[in-house]
């Protein structure tokens, strides 16, 4: 899973978002657990990843990200990884 820090790192997630604290956004460990055993985790969050949003985490939208679908999708499997 490094390869996918190195993207998150690369396409700036960490400006907003720590592994274990809330930064603008949640952390990724919040956002693991919110999802934990949710069949669909990945791709509602791909998509979050990718089209941005507001009002699951609070009034802070989230900006789209630059990243294709497979990079949305590489982020959002490791976002779930952590515990």
């Amino acid at each position: 899973m490094a390869d996918a820090e190195a993207l998150a790192k690369a396409k700036g997630c960490y400006a907003c978002h720590a592994e274990n604290a809330k930064k603008v956004g949640p952390s990724y460990k919040d956002v693991a657990k919110k999802y934990a055993g949710k069949a669909d985790a990945v791709d509602y969050l791909a998509g979050k990843i990718k089209n941005g949003g507001v009002g699951v985490w609070g009034n802070v939208p989230m900006p789209s990200q630059n990243v294709t679908d497979e990079e949305a999708k590489k982020l959002a499997e490791w976002v779930l990884s952590f515990k």
